[in-house]
């Protein structure tokens, strides 16, 4: 039979008792970890969110709790009241905080029972796994008390908290801004909300507050900041989700470098406070040009180098058709240096050219520097210009250089690729190093293959740099649209280890650039003011300078952890394919709510 809790009170977690508890009465509640019976006497591992404490149950000394605790399954719910004593010197364990004592039970609740787990929740060693991901999203109530899903949380909440103390102390007002806006397509795509007041309408869900809080600005409120909720219905990585946080941040009269002030420090406190860890400040800088040059990734890794050596020189009037044809019509051929890689075998060399031509890359070409001169190029190029790219790349004997050729696009994010590969599987990466950066200068339109027009590369609503400014109105004015591709702004990411943990930019605050920039983007004056008129016309009432970032809570959170699946760092996130299969979301919804609101679904 189970029990009630009446009014007895828990004393101490089951992580808190240490070796100046022994001779309290305490009493402990939490889930039964793992249970051992040795005839008269019965162990638990008795668990909560902070820890595990061992509970004995003696026959002799109290034979009704003995008797009640043999009924005891995994993950049964209890209260156990008794004494704190040391354990033998030969039974301590120095693997958990509260090993060096238990507790001698005389009274046990048993609060609830629990059903056979349908996964495991810990694994004897690391080479074994748990349950699928699937399985563990279903039941992710259940997996959610493994420890280091709950450390994750816990260290979250205290991120998010510190953030919180850091902002008030710098002047900022957190202000809410609203879940339920008009949609404004342009960039991601929105989640739509039908509006049952208004029938043929609908709200869309925030991708991120960014007008509100220019809004903010343009009210006077000066320095914003919020924990917001964003959503963006876009195709997920091991990185995205469609519901997400953010930090939103905006200030008026703000120069670049206070930003990075601000940012900085921001930064360097959470890393102290929340892993005591020091990141160096300031942080380094690299333009977007130059970060793509030398890395090949505008988020690139900074623990270890492996910089893209240009190998153009090494290949001047070469009579290689594939080589010849790329130089011709301006493209690179680009190589990395793997340090000792003339080790790898030709089956490495052909997986990682499947993973360079999933970013693009036709082909991987390859010299390895060991006790022999080899490479894939050797028939091709003969020896003499083997050595001569070799030695541009400035390659070491026992060194590996691998090399793409096409289009600088191409050539940049298949070598970026490689590089944080190669790094992985070579373990080039040290642990518990931390190097952040600023990207700065991002271009501010993106031209697109596809449709054939220019997309703004971060959202339209960023300044281009001031020197950029009269060129940018001769590529609108003019007619000149090939100049949109040369145009840098005023845009900045903050990168920590490889990952984009915030990026923000100086705003547009005046009129008529905002108008230019709509155009740019090949919206008319009506589209413009269909879809923005609101803004257009809040520009018009003294609009100050303005600028902020945005830093993603779970991007940072996986710096921290650290972890590659934002999964671990989120309580209840979704799958790959946005569905939520703990709660069977999304679903469909009742058809009598349908009509209500005017809508008929398409027959397939």
């Amino acid at each position: 039979m189970l029990d009630n809790l009446g009014d007895l009170q828990r004393t101490h977690s089951c992580g808190a008792l240490r070796a100046e508890h022994v001779e309290q009465r305490v009493t402990l509640m939490g889930w039964v970890a793992r249970r051992r019976d040795f005839g008269p006497l019965t162990f638990f591992d008795l668990r909560d969110r902070d820890g595990i404490t061992q509970v004995v149950f003696n026959e002799e000394t109290a034979r009704d709790a003995h008797a009640r605790a043999k009924e005891v399954r995994g993950e049964y719910v209890i209260a156990a009241t008794g004494t704190v004593v040391r354990r033998e010197e030969g039974q301590r364990n120095l693997k958990i905080a509260t090993g060096e004592v238990e507790v001698q039970a005389s009274e046990i609740l048993l609060l609830n029972d629990a059903r056979t787990l349908p996964f495991q929740l810990e694994v004897a060693s690391p080479s074994e796994t748990l349950a699928s991901e699937e399985l563990r999203l279903r039941y992710r109530y259940l997996d959610l008390r493994r420890p280091q899903l709950q450390a994750n949380i816990r260290l979250r909440h205290r991120v998010v908290q510190e953030i919180r103390h850091y902002m008030d102390e710098h002047g900022f007002t957190e202000i809410e801004t609203p879940i339920l806006i008009k949609s404004t397509p342009e960039g991601a795509r929105d989640y739509v909300v039908p509006s049952r007041l208004h029938p043929g309408h609908f709200y869309a869900l925030p991708q991120s507050p960014q007008l509100f809080k220019q809004l903010c600005m343009i009210a006077g409120l000066d320095r914003y900041f919020q924990i917001a909720r964003c959503f963006r219905d876009e195709d997920l990585r091991a990185d995205r989700q469609p519901e997400f946080t953010q930090l939103d941040v905006e200030m008026s009269f703000p120069t670049l470098e206070a930003i990075y002030s601000l940012v900085e420090g921001l930064f360097a406190r959470v890393f102290r406070s929340a892993i005591d860890v020091e990141l160096p400040v300031p942080f380094p800088r690299l333009s977007y040009a130059e970060a793509m040059r030398r890395y090949g990734s505008d988020k690139p890794d900074l623990r270890f180098r492996m910089e893209l050596q240009d190998l153009a020189p090494a290949l001047e009037g070469t009579a290689f058709a594939p080589f010849a044809s790329v130089l011709e019509a301006g493209g690179e051929i680009k190589g990395i240096v793997v340090k000792g890689g003339s080790h790898l075998s030709r089956k490495s060399l052909d997986e990682l050219q499947e993973h360079a031509k999933r970013y693009g890359a036709g082909a991987l070409a390859w010299i390895k520097l060991g006790d022999e001169l080899s490479s894939s190029l050797l028939k091709a190029l003969g020896e003499e210009t083997i050595k001569r790219m070799a030695e541009t790349a400035r390659a070491q004997t026992g060194d590996a250089v691998l090399i793409v050729a096409g289009k600088a696009k191409t050539v940049a994010a298949s070598l970026g690729a490689l590089r944080n590969e190669i790094a992985k599987r070579e373990k080039l990466i040290p642990e518990n190093t931390f190097a952040p950066l600023w990207v700065t200068e991002f271009p501010m339109f993106e031209f697109n293959d596809m449709d054939g027009r220019y997309y703004a590369m971060h959202h339209p609503f960023t300044s281009p740099l001031d020197e950029d400014l009269s060129l940018f109105e001769r590529a609108i004015e003019d007619g000149e649209t090939q100049l949109l591709g040369n145009l840098r702004a005023k845009a900045y990411d903050t990168v920590i280890n490889g990952v984009e943990v915030a990026g923000g930019s100086i705003r547009i605050h005046r009129r008529d650039v905002q108008r230019l920039i709509f155009k740019a983007l090949g919206m008319s004056e009506e589209t413009a003011r269909r879809r923005f008129g609101f803004f257009l016309d809040a520009l018009e009432y003294g609009t100050p300078p303005h600028g902020g970032i945005a830093s993603g809570i779970e991007r940072l959170m996986m710096v921290l952890v650290p972890t590659e699946n934002i999964r671990d760092v989120m309580a209840f996130p979704k799958t790959a394919s946005a569905a939520d299969l703990m709660i069977d979301a999304p679903g469909e919804v009742d058809a009598e709510l349908l009509k209500e609101l005017r809508i008929k679904l398409a027959e397939d």
